[in-house]
């Protein structure tokens, strides 16, 4: 069995995730926004912005600046982008594998916010490209999208791992023929991938 690309989620692995259910609530917190108004104003507008079809400054303006507010875009759109941190264990680990293997992201993130962590965090130094359901216009679990990197990565599915924190997203990719790893951290990817072969 031979092993020829590896395809990282970035939020949940790489990444704290970017704009789930803590991150949010944290930020709403923070500038006191009425939480179930602005989580079903979320639940509407997120999908739109997660396919590439709604800026980041669109979905605010749905979300949170559909009503006054005393604070500005800019200041509610840095409190999100800080929400972001680092996994050094597992970014670490991706910065090594990429000597040796050739490394993709495959997520499900809106524009702004992929391309703000993409610069941050400094992926695009061991990660050869960025297939976002932002840009596919595809989204995780959908087979299609792992079908869409496989193709653009110019791999068959028995020649790729997903690495993903969610069982459906890992779940999804074995069921289009992908070998999958749910991550759970740094030290437990490193094993399994290394009982397929990959070191």
């Amino acid at each position: 069995m031979t092993i020829r690309a590896l395809f990282f989620d970035i939020g949940g692995v790489l990444l704290s995730n970017g704009w789930d259910r803590e991150q949010r609530a944290v930020v709403a917190a923070q500038f006191g926004l009425d939480a179930t108004d602005f989580n079903e104003r979320h639940k509407l507008a997120v999908p739109e912005l997660e396919l590439g079809r709604m800026t980041l400054d669109e979905y605010l303006e749905q979300t949170v600046f559909c009503h006054p507010q005393t604070f500005t875009q800019d200041e509610f759109r840095a409190a999100m982008e800080a929400q972001s941190t680092p996994h050094e264990g597992a970014l670490t680990l991706a910065r090594d594998l990429s000597a040796r293997h050739r490394l993709y992201a495959l997520n499900n993130e809106g524009r702004d916010l992929n391309d703000h962590r993409i610069r941050t965090y400094g992926l695009s130094e061991f990660l050869l490209a960025f297939f976002t359901s932002s840009t596919l216009e595809l989204m995780k679990p959908n087979p299609a999208i792992y079908r869409a990197a496989l193709t653009l990565a110019a791999v068959a599915p028995h020649e790729a791992v997903m690495i993903d924190d969610r069982a459906q997203n890992t779940e999804a990719a074995r069921r289009v023929g992908m070998h999958a790893i749910r991550y759970k951290n740094a030290a437990q990817l490193r094993e399994e991938l290394a009982a397929l072969g990959v070191e």
